[in-house]
C-alpha cells in the first residue's frame, strides 16, 4: 500500500512538474510573441517617425537649395551684365586710348616736323644775318675805296688824255709792224695768210667737237638729274600696269565651268548678276565664246582673288542672284582678310622678327598676291632679307636690322594708298609712319638711289635685292628668249666703231663696251654710250631700264730683261 503511495506521489509530482515546465514555456512564448509584436511596433512608428522627419528635410532641404539657386542665378545675372558692362567700357577706353595714340602720333610726326623747319629757318636765318653783315662791312670798304679810286681818277685825268695821244701814234707804229710781221711769216711758212686760216678753222673745228661732246655729257646729266624722279614714276607705272608679256598672266584669272549652260546663270536676267558682281569685287567678268571658261581681269590681285572665289563658291552653290552674291562676296572679303594678317604673321615668324606694326604685317600679307615682272612679291622680299642678313653677317653688321629692312623694302608697291612716288619712297614713308627705325627706313628709301644712303645697311639691302631679282630664272622668262635678248643686246653694241668687247650683265640690266683706246677717245666714249643706248631703244623691248657703260682702259706694257 505504502509503495503504491509513493508511485503515486511520484506520478502526482512527474505530471506536476511536466505541467510546471509546460505552463513555463507556454507563458514564456506568449511573453515573447508580445516583446516581438512591441518590438516591431516600435520599429514601425520608428520608422514612421524616420520617414516623416526625412521627408520633412528633403522638403526644406529642397526650398533652400531653389532658393539658393534663385540667389545664385540672379547674382550670376547681375554678374554678366556688369562684366559685359565693364567689358563694353574697356572696348571703348581701347578705342579711345588708340585714337589717342595714332592722334598723337600724327602730332608727334607733326612736331617733329615742325621743329626740324624751325631749327632749318633758324639756321638760314642765322646764315642770313651772317651773310648781312658780312655785305655791309664789305660795302664800307667799297666806298671807302671808291672814294680813293674818285680822287685818283681826278688825278690821272691830265695823265690819260696825254697818254691818249702817245696810243695813236703807238697803234699806227703797231699797224706797220704786223703787216711786216706777217709778210716776214708767210716767207718763212710758205703759207698766205688765207691758208694758214683754213689750218685754224680745221683745229678750231675739232676742239670745238671735243667741246661739244663734253657740253652734250653736261647737259645729259643735268637732264638725266632733273627728269630722275619723274623717269622713276613712268618706268615703275609702265612696268606695273602695261608690261605686256607680263600683263596678261598678272591681271587675269580664269574660272573654269562645268558647261557653257552656267555663263547664262552668271549673267543673270538682263545682266543683272554680272553687274551686281561687278559693283561689289571690282573686277571686270569677261565672258566670251572660250569653251567653259569665264575670265576675270583686274590689276588689284586680291581683288581679283576675291572674286575668283566667291565665284568659284557662287557656281558650286548654284544659287546666283544679287542678294547671294552680295553675301558670298562679303564672306570671301572677310576671310581674305583674315588669311593675308595670317600669311604676314607666318612670314614674320619665318624671319624671327618680332615687334612689327600690325599694319605693316597686314601689308607683308597682301604681298602674296602682288608680282613684279612674274616674281612674287613675298617670295622676293623674304629672299632678300634672307640674303641681307646673311650678307650683313659676314661683314659684322646686325643681321636682324637686314632681315628686316630686306623684308620691308618693297612694302611700297602694295600700299593702298595712291602711289604718287617711286615705291622706294612710299616704303620709307610707311616704316616712318610705323615707327621703324631711321637705319631700316633709309635702307628702304634708299635701295633704288632715290634718297642717299647714310649707313651701310642700305647698300646690303639693295645688293641682296640685286641678287634675289636680278639672277636667271628668279622672274618668269623663257630660257631661250633670255639667252637671245642678251646676244642681241651684245651684238647690238659691237656693231660700233671701235668696239672690242662687249658684256652684257646683271640678266640683261646692264652692258659693259670695252672700247679700243687709239680709236675712240674719251669725249667719243661718252657720245659712244648715248649712241649705243639710243640704239637699244630703238630695236629692242625691255622692261624697266638697261644701263650701258663704256670702259676705255689704257695699258702701258714693257720688260725688264
Amino acid at each position: 500500500m505504502v509503495g503504491i503511495l509513493v508511485v503515486v506521489a511520484l506520478l502526482a509530482f512527474g505530471l506536476g512538474l511536466i505541467s510546471d515546465r509546460f505552463l513555463l514555456k507556454r507563458l514564456g512564448l506568449n511573453r515573447q510573441a508580445d516583446a516581438r509584436a512591441e518590438a516591431e511596433r516600435l520599429r514601425i512608428e520608428a520608422k514612421h517617425e524616420i520617414e516623416t522627419e526625412t521627408r520633412e528635410r528633403v522638403v526644406a532641404l529642397e526650398s533652400e537649395l531653389a532658393r539658393r539657386r534663385t540667389d545664385f542665378e540672379r547674382e550670376q545675372t547681375e554678374s554678366s551684365k556688369q562684366l559685359g558692362r565693364a567689358r563694353r567700357k574697356l572696348e571703348r577706353r581701347q578705342e579711345k586710348i588708340k585714337r589717342r595714340s595714332r592722334s598723337l602720333g600724327e602730332r608727334e610726326d607733326v612736331l617733329i616736323k615742325a621743329t626740324e623747319a624751325v631749327d632749318a629757318l633758324r639756321t638760314e636765318a642765322e646764315q642770313q644775318r651772317q651773310l648781312g653783315s658780312s655785305l655791309y662791312d664789305q660795302a664800307q670798304s667799297l666806298i671807302e675805296r671808291a672814294r680813293s679810286k674818285t680822287e685818283e681818277a681826278d688825278e690821272n685825268a691830265a695823265l690819260i688824255e696825254a697818254q691818249r695821244a702817245s696810243l695813236a701814234e703807238k697803234q699806227n707804229r703797231l699797224s706797220e709792224l704786223v703787216d711786216e710781221h706777217v709778210r716776214k711769216l708767210e716767207n718763212v711758212a710758205g703759207l698766205t695768210q688765207a691758208e694758214a686760216l683754213e689750218i685754224l678753222k680745221n683745229h678750231l673745228a675739232s676742239e670745238a667737237r671735243l667741246e661739244a661732246a663734253a657740253h652734250v655729257k653736261e647737259i645729259r646729266d643735268e637732264a638725266r638729274q632733273r627728269a630722275a624722279k619723274q623717269a622713276k614714276k613712268v618706268l615703275l607705272t609702265t612696268i606695273q600696269r602695261t608690261a605686256a608679256t607680263h600683263a596678261i598672266e598678272n591681271t587675269v584669272s580664269i574660272v573654269n565651268l562645268d558647261s557653257d549652260d552656267m555663263k547664262g546663270r552668271i549673267i543673270g536676267r538682263e545682266g543683272r548678276n554680272i553687274r551686281a558682281f561687278e559693283a561689289l569685287t571690282g573686277v571686270e567678268v569677261i565672258v566670251d565664246d572660250t569653251p567653259e571658261a569665264v575670265i576675270l581681269s583686274a590689276f588689284d590681285p586680291v581683288r581679283r582673288e576675291a572674286a575668283r572665289i566667291s565665284l568659284t563658291r557662287l557656281i558650286q552653290d548654284g544659287r546666283i542672284h544679287p542678294a547671294r552674291i552680295e553675301e558670298i562676296v562679303t564672306k570671301v572679303q572677310s576671310e581674305m582678310d583674315d588669311e593675308i594678317v595670317e600669311t604676314g604673321e607666318r612670314a614674320v615668324i619665318d624671319l624671327n622678327l618680332h615687334g612689327l606694326h600690325p599694319e605693316l604685317i597686314r601689308m607683308v600679307g597682301r604681298m602674296r598676291y602682288r608680282t613684279s615682272f612674274g616674281q612674287n612679291l613675298l617670295s622676293h622680299s623674304m629672299e632678300t632679307a634672307r640674303i641681307a642678313s646673311i650678307m650683313a653677317a659676314e661683314i659684322g653688321l646686325d643681321a636682324t636690322k637686314a632681315r628686316r629692312a630686306g623684308l620691308l623694302h618693297d612694302i611700297g608697291k602694295v600700299s593702298e594708298d595712291p602711289i604718287e612716288s617711286p615705291h622706294a619712297l612710299v616704303g620709307m614713308e610707311l616704316c616712318n609712319r610705323y615707327k621703324e627705325v631711321p637705319e631700316i627706313c633709309n635702307a628702304v628709301g634708299a635701295h633704288h638711289d632715290e634718297i642717299e644712303m647714310t649707313t651701310l645697311l642700305a647698300p646690303v639691302v639693295q645688293a641682296a635685292d640685286a641678287v634675289s631679282g636680278a639672277r636667271p630664272g628668279a622672274r618668269r622668262e623663257a630660257l631661250e628668249a633670255y639667252i637671245r635678248r642678251l646676244e642681241k643686246l651684245e651684238k647690238l653694241a659691237a656693231s660700233f666703231d671701235g668696239v672690242e668687247r662687249v658684256y652684257a650683265i646683271q640678266a640683261g640690266r646692264e652692258i659693259r663696251v670695252i672700247v679700243n683706246h687709239n680709236l675712240v677717245s674719251d669725249a667719243r666714249a661718252d657720245l659712244l654710250a648715248s649712241d649705243v643706248a639710243k640704239k637699244i631703244q630703238s630695236n629692242l623691248q625691255f622692261p624697266g631700264q638697261i644701263k650701258v657703260t663704256v670702259i676705255r682702259e689704257v695699258r702701258a706694257i714693257s720688260y725688264a730683261r
